[in-house]
């Protein structure tokens, strides 16, 4: 008959320590407990526990600590980290450290003795969470598919593969591209991003690999592409489904060789930055109508991220929107205000085809539109109806929006296609404008041909703060 098996808690909590004990002894596993990391540390190396079960903060070494030490010493040992401070950040050190589960306290005793289960078994699931959040690289939610990927970035932030970020326009790729630097041994060296898409080809390859003197007309000196800048750090390729095949066949030689040559030279230049990259396309469908490569897609897919749509995670959407209003309320000097369960209520139910990124939207609408006022669920549902017109990111840009617009026309939901059609193409523009002249209005302005008085005010009218050059 096989001994029972052997479980060690580490709680500085005498109360839950005990009452942990309690209830894995009446399930028939062996117990034994321990106050203090540095001393569970030392019975976890030297005893014979299967599993362990720490607390994140300990007096004498802390629970992640403890983590990394019995990992490195016994890696086949599975550890449980518990924690009343629930945060990504947490979550993904514990992870890069070799937690198998992650529990927030205060759990319920069925989802610990699961938890319990699954790493005895050798399983590793997403455990569900619940407390404060606050934000790494800018990530913020706590439902159980942020749980996943927040792990998922702590398993691969460490190892140095390509990863592929994928997921719908506006569900913040870059901020996981952005977490999974932060979290690496790399995080010393440069963060350099690309948007493919803003680029065209030769103007992407002089981007991406440099150019020398005299490559080209206009080339008048010797320019440093971004692999080059990026160095031992990371390279982030957004978009990456927009790429011509020569472009991608250039990248796929990095990648396969870690060399390069500047347009125009022919001196090699080492690679040596670890590249990630993000599409929201169906990458499969477009290996199958031959525009993108399928060894380029078997390169950059080593480890592939999946980031969940904003309307798969309603539960995230109170923490996102307060989140957005601490951010945006003193860029905008205006007083911060809170949303209503109603309000709320008003937002779980949008199916936000923006993502995220319709949302940071909206909440600054509303801080401008207030002026500190809490918002009615009538204000927030009518800027609300005013984003569905929107095209999809799975839909075919203006004339998707036109078809979506004149089909709603026909059914006589609405009477002002032609002024919504404008103002959401206007809005498009003057965003992206901004990002690329990095929120420059003078630059934007001359781009535009309008002035620069016109082009504040129709940032105003948008909801789009002008902010200063």
């Amino acid at each position: 008959m096989k001994p029972p098996s052997h479980i060690l808690v580490v709680e500085d909590d005498a109360t839950l320590g005990d009452a942990l004990s309690a209830i894995l002894s009446s399930e028939g596993y062996r117990v034994s407990c321990s106050r203090r990391g540095d001393e569970g540390c030392r019975e976890a190396l030297r005893g014979d526990p299967d599993l362990v079960v720490t607390d994140l903060r300990l007096p004498g070494m802390g629970g992640i600590d403890l983590v990394r030490n019995v990992r490195n010493a016994r890696p086949n040992l599975p550890v449980i980290l518990m924690t009343a401070h629930d945060s990504p950040a947490s979550v993904i050190e514990s992870t890069k450290a070799g937690a198998i589960d992650y529990l927030c306290k205060p759990f319920e005793m069925d989802e610990f003795l699961a938890s319990v289960r699954r790493c005895l078994q050798g399983m590793s699931e997403a455990p569900s969470t619940t407390g404060d959040v606050e934000a790494s690289a800018g990530l913020v939610g706590r439902s159980r598919a942020m749980q996943s990927l927040y792990k998922e970035i702590g398993r691969l932030a460490p190892r140095p593969v390509t990863v592929l970020v994928r997921g719908e326009t506006g569900t913040g790729k870059e901020l996981v591209a952005r977490a999974l630097h932060q979290h690496s041994s790399r995080s010393s060296k440069p963060f350099v991003a690309v948007n493919c898409a803003a680029l065209s080809e030769a103007l992407l390859e002089s981007e991406l690999f440099g150019h020398e003197r005299g490559a080209f007309t206009g080339a008048f000196e010797k320019r440093i592409g971004r692999f080059e800048q990026a160095a031992e750090g990371t390279l982030f390729l957004d978009e990456i489904g927009e790429l011509t095949p020569s472009t991608q066949a250039k990248l796929l030689r990095v990648l396969q060789e870690g060399t390069f040559e500047r347009v125009g030279g022919r001196q090699v230049i080492q690679g040596s930055a670890r590249v990630i990259a993000a599409t929201h396309l169906d990458i499969e469908s477009a290996i199958m109508a031959r525009t993108f490569r399928e060894d380029l897609y078997y390169r950059l897919s080593q480890s592939t991220i999946f980031v969940p749509p904003l309307r798969g995670r309603p539960e995230d959407i109170a923490d996102i929107a307060r989140h957005f209003v601490q951010v945006h309320a003193p860029r905008l000097g205006l007083p911060a205000v809170s949303f209503s369960p109603d309000v709320i209520a008003e937002f779980q139910s949008h199916p936000w085809p923006g993502n995220v990124r319709e949302l940071e939207n909206v909440v600054r609408q509303i801080l401008i539109k207030s002026n500190g006022q809490r918002p009615s669920p009538s204000d927030a549902a009518g800027l609300l109806r005013a984003t569905l017109l929107a095209p999809s990111p799975a839909g075919d840009g203006l004339s998707g929006l036109i078809d979506e617009t004149l089909t709603a026309a026909e059914r006589g939901e609405l009477d002002d296609g032609h002024a919504r059609v404008v103002r959401v193409v206007e809005r498009a523009l003057l965003e992206e404008a901004m990002r690329r002249a990095d929120g420059n209005q003078s630059q934007v302005a001359r781009w535009l041909g309008i002035s620069r008085f016109t082009l504040r005010e129709r940032l105003r009218a948008l909801g789009l703060h002008p902010g200063a050059d």
